[in-house]
Formats: C-alpha cells, structure tokens, sequence
C-alpha cells in the first residue's frame, strides 16, 4: 500500500494535459510497482516478523526520502510547523500502522492477491466517510458502493467456508478502513506544503509506531536475522525501494503532468496486477469467490472512480 497526498484528496478538476511517453511511464510504474507490493509482503513475511519488517521498511524509505528532498530543495523544504508535524503523525499512523501494518499482518494467513482485491474497498470507504460528513455522493456513486460492498461479501467466503483464516480477512478490511480514513483525514488537516516531506513524515511516524508494535507483540524474541531467506531480504529491498520511494515518486509526478481521470484508474488495476502476480509466482489459488467477488469490487471501484471524477 502507498502514502496518500493532499492534491489527490483535494483535486476536483484537472486541465487538460496531453498523454505523453512519459506519462504512460510513469503510470505503468504504478500500476505495476503497486500492484506488485503486495506480492513483495507476502514474501517478506514468509521468514521475517510482520510488524518489525514493515517498521524497518518505512524508516528506510522515510529517511531516504527526506534526504532526497533535503539535497533537492535544501534543508529547508524539511521545515514544518508543530501543527502540519501532528497532522503528519496522525495520518502516518492511520495510513503507515494501520492501512499497511495490518495488511502486513493479515499476509502472515491470507494470499497475496486476496488481501488486494479486499484493500481496492478503500475508495467505498471514502465515499462513505464523506457521506457522513454531510457530502452528499450522487446516485451512481452509491450504487457503485452497494455494488462494491456485495462484492466484499462474495470475497470474505474463503475465510467464512475455512479456506483462509476468517481472522486474517477482517484484519485486511480493518486496514482498508484505516487507509480510507488516514486519506480522508489527509485531505482536511494541515499538511507541509512540499508533499514529499510530508509523505517524509508520514513514512517516519507509521515506521517508528510500526517497530514499537512489533515489540510489543514481543517479535524480537528469538530475533534472529541470518534465519531470513534470500528472498525475504530482497523482498524487502524492493518494498522501500519501489514500493515507497520509486512508485510514490511517479504518483506524484502525475498528478502533476496527467490527466487525474488517467492517474486516478490505478485503483481498479493495482489488484488485478496483484492477482495475477500471485497466481504466476505464488501458485496462488484463484478460486470461484475470488474470481467474482474480485470482479464485481474492480467494476464496483470503476463506477466510482469514474463518477467522482466527472465532478
């Protein structure tokens, strides 16, 4: 899963920009980047401990991006005021620690490309939160939401019928809450201006929040580095490097330069990637609940996308 910024949140209209190779670059890379993380956690967590890894991976990448941006723009695109850090924190822990954590955990016990397809629920969620905050969605916004819901309902089967754990289902639905209300949250507080080091801050919070949990949970007991595989270690390099750094990146380059009606279809293309990357390298079964239920929340997510953004 990715950091949310405030203009993807906050933009309503987008002028027309022309496609350009490096647009589709750039989208690619996210629709393949994003898609493929959940994959990258799936192995991370096959030898290495959930929350403990996911901590260390978004201090890396938060570390490493701040220090982009500092040799970027200097030092002084990392200032912020007390306000725009707690909000940072905030949406850090909901979207890092919560949205991702969890997931993280919940791949300990449920495929790779089930836990995407449960995740793309997160902009049904918004649209629900934003209802009840007085925005009143139109007709076909909710009807995509229905649709997407009886979509969720489909797909939590396998943990009802005993092929996955029922616990690692809802631990996946937990997170997409808590990734759609950080991206809620994320578009009504103070943020720092430059959404880089905000995303800085955000990676920094959700890791550090990350690693306490992981204590907690008592993970370093028995910790023993050299017992993870190859594979794992290589897993995580790719999570920081192009799951945090590189495909956050290309987001933010194109909410700049496309069309956001353009960049805004990754939603209903990052778990079709992760499904089929799943079943390719994983041998993940595709069985009947994930193959309809997987549909119905990827047309659920079309019908709002592109709904909202006709707005």
């Amino acid at each position: 899963m990715r950091t949310s910024t405030p203009a993807e949140s906050r933009s309503t209209t987008t002028p027309h920009r022309k496609t350009t190779g490096a647009v589709w670059t750039a989208l690619v890379l996210v629709y393949v980047v994003w898609g493929s993380t959940y994959l990258g956690i799936r192995i991370v967590v096959e030898t290495m401990p959930p929350f403990l890894s996911a901590g260390a991976r978004f201090i890396t990448a938060g570390l490493l991006l701040a220090g982009a941006v500092a040799w970027r723009s200097g030092p002084a695109a990392l200032k912020a005021t007390r306000a725009q850090l707690g909000s940072a924190v905030v949406v850090g822990l909901l979207l890092i620690l919560g949205g991702n954590g969890l997931v993280v955990l919940a791949e300990t016990s449920v495929p790779s490309g089930l836990a995407a397809l449960l995740v793309a629920a997160v902009p049904m969620w918004v649209v629900l939160l934003r209802a009840g905050t007085g925005d009143r969605p139109q007709l076909r916004t909710l009807g995509g939401v229905l649709l997407g819901l009886a979509g969720l309902a489909v797909l939590t089967v396998p943990g009802l019928s005993g092929a996955v754990q029922l616990s690692g289902v809802l631990l996946v639905l937990a997170a997409s809450a808590s990734w759609s209300l950080g991206s809620f949250t994320g578009s009504k507080v103070d943020l720092p201006k430059n959404p880089f080091t905000g995303s800085a801050y955000q990676m920094l919070a959700g890791g550090i929040a990350g690693v306490a949990v992981g204590l907690l949970r008592g993970e370093h007991h028995g910790l023993d580095p050299a017992a993870y595989s190859t594979s794992s270690w290589l897993a995580l390099g790719y999570l920081i490097v192009f799951g945090s750094l590189v495909g956050f990146t290309a987001y933010a380059w194109l909410l700049r330069n496309a069309p956001l009606s353009l960049t805004a279809t990754y939603a209903y293309v990052n778990p079709v990637v992760a499904v089929a990357l799943g079943a390719l390298i994983l041998d993940e079964a595709l069985t009947w609940p994930i193959v309809l239920g997987g549909t119905i929340v990827v047309a659920a997510v079309g019908v709002i996308v592109s709904t909202e953004r006709k707005k």
